[in-house]
């Protein structure tokens, strides 16, 4: 099985220690995120990871040289950040031949049971299998009583997405994602700079299964602040 490592970010939000440190090789509990992921990706029977790059890219590069963790790695190279949905559609030639693959962020650690999730996922027709959890955020996906994606809204913005008619509940997305490859089919003709989840949005609306997967008791931490960090090296010191 392949997955799709998102690595390219600037990590502005940790500068100053992103400067001149790509996101992904801040270390915690004495490993960088970088190597976290590839280790959780392997548990979960991954054979194959692509890891997109940009900022800082070719430290990442030469840090995967030596840190494989007996993984295929593959490199997309961006000339500029195509954000998560550009991200994809320009790494797509990897994953031909697939009838599904993982697709997370780096900049994340979880201890979720990554293979019970794609198990989860290759027992349906699902075109997405999403990771989401109950924490606080700006940003909600809508689901209906089946599990399945029916909206998004910004609390933020008050923007409002939603077209089915049916009683829903919101959680938020973690990043994590199960992915049939019929999914470039929503990708293609997007632009060059794009999200995936307006053309998640899409696919749902169109009649595609993209259901909810809850990972309400599993750790979870998205490292995005200097307080984010600390707290993760609290939690595996």
């Amino acid at each position: 099985m392949k997955a799709m490592l998102f690595a390219a970010g600037k990590g502005t939000r940790l500068k100053p220690l992103t400067n001149d440190l790509p996101k992904c090789l801040v270390t915690a509990g004495g490993q960088t995120l970088l190597e976290h992921n590839l280790a959780w990706l392997k548990q979960a029977g991954v054979g194959t990871v692509v890891v997109n790059v940009h900022h800082l890219g070719q430290q990442v590069i030469d840090f995967l040289t030596d840190h494989t963790l007996g993984l295929k790695i593959e490199i997309s190279q961006e000339e500029q950040l195509l954000e998560t949905g550009g991200g994809l559609w320009l790494a797509r030639h990897h994953f031909k031949g697939e009838t599904a693959f993982v697709v997370c962020n780096s900049d994340i650690y979880t201890d979720l049971d990554l293979q019970a999730m794609i198990q989860a996922h290759n027992s349906a027709d699902n075109l997405a299998t999403l990771a989401v959890d109950q924490r606080e955020t700006s940003r909600y996906l809508r689901f209906n009583q089946a599990d399945l994606l029916c909206g998004w809204e910004n609390r933020s913005t008050g923007e409002q997405i939603s077209w089915d008619k049916t009683a829903f509940y919101t959680r938020a997305f973690n990043g994590i994602q199960v992915l049939s490859p019929r999914i470039f089919e929503y990708l293609a003709a997007r632009g060059l700079v794009f999200s995936t989840i307006p053309a998640y949005i899409a696919a749902a609306r169109a009649g595609e299964q993209l259901k909810a997967y809850a990972m309400d008791g599993a750790y979870w931490i998205d490292i995005g602040t200097q307080e984010k960090l600390t707290a993760l090296r609290a939690h595996l010191a």
